[in-house]
């Protein structure tokens, strides 16, 4: 495993989202000059998405309603 992989994983923090409804839509945003989209995924109801902060991801987009599990506690989405 090289270093870099290493600190990447080690350093970002982990958020874990859970989708109440079907359909709901994850975006990650990626860091640099213009933020832009880089990932999507699309949840249904019941399934469990874990997430993590990056060099590369500087934040994360939820559309619908979602539970999301940080550090400093549980925040409602939709």
């Amino acid at each position: 495993m090289n270093d870099d992989f290493k600190n990447d994983v080690t350093s970002g923090e982990y958020i874990s989202i859970v989708a109440e409804d079907d359909g709901v839509n994850i975006i990650g945003l990626k860091r640099g000059q213009d933020t832009r989209f880089h990932h999507t995924e699309k949840l249904d109801k019941g399934e469990v998405f874990i997430c993590q902060f990056t060099e590369n991801t500087s934040a994360i987009k939820i559309r619908g309603k979602a539970k999301v599990y940080t550090k400093m506690g549980v925040i409602q989405a939709g």
